[in-house]
């Protein structure tokens, strides 16, 4: 009689059974496996501009991520950006623009709890942009007439990134980071970035 309530139990179990099974197998794709996109807004903080000056200027942009995690702890990702309001130099006529960048970063990622991570990364930047002095004969602009032209006048540079998401759904994170974009060699004008946005892995 067991055996019999015991059967009569099973059968109709057993697709339930099977069926979470194959979720908690669906669940358990390493993340080594996905790949990501993501979009960013994005502001640009150019610092020490201009000779003797050191002024401070804000931009703003956006910024396109596609990656892939190598393993589960580390990442490579491509991304490209571009400004959408130019920084406005304080004290002077000098505009400066980032038309657009492109960046390739190796990166870390470390899981501090279920749902959230820290990570770094490290890579190389292509920088396109362009200082504007609207009045270059005004005394007050005179600190900062190498500025104006292509800018940076060193194109590649270093870039580092250090930041933290949260999985609010399914694959889909919240991302807040910062970190500098670029050193203008031949200004030393350092241009940081800081963004958040949303990251989705697949």
């Amino acid at each position: 009689m067991n055996k019999v309530v015991r059967t009569s139990l099973i059968f109709p179990l057993a697709p339930a059974l099977l069926l979470a099974s194959q979720a908690a197998i669906a669940q358990e794709t390493p993340r080594a496996e996905k790949h990501y996109i993501g979009l960013l807004a994005t502001t640009y903080n150019h610092r020490t501009i201009g000779e003797n000056t050191q002024e401070t200027a804000w931009g703003t942009g956006g910024t396109l991520v596609v990656g892939g995690h190598i393993t589960d702890l580390f990442h490579a990702e491509l991304r490209a950006g571009g400004g959408f309001k130019d920084a406005e130099v304080p004290n002077s006529d000098l505009t400066l623009s980032v038309d657009y960048y492109a960046s390739w970063y190796m990166g870390l990622h470390y899981p501090i709890t279920d749902y959230a991570n820290l990570y770094g990364q490290f890579g190389f930047s292509y920088i396109h942009g362009e200082g504007e002095i609207s009045d270059p004969a005004n005394d007050r602009n005179k600190p900062y007439l190498d500025l104006e032209g292509e800018f940076p006048d060193s194109g590649f540079s270093v870039s580092w990134i250090a930041g933290l998401d949260f999985e609010v759904l399914d694959d889909t994170f919240l991302v807040f980071e910062g970190g500098k974009l670029f050193e203008d060699t031949g200004t030393d004008v350092n241009t940081f970035q800081f963004s958040g946005g949303v990251r989705y892995e697949f």
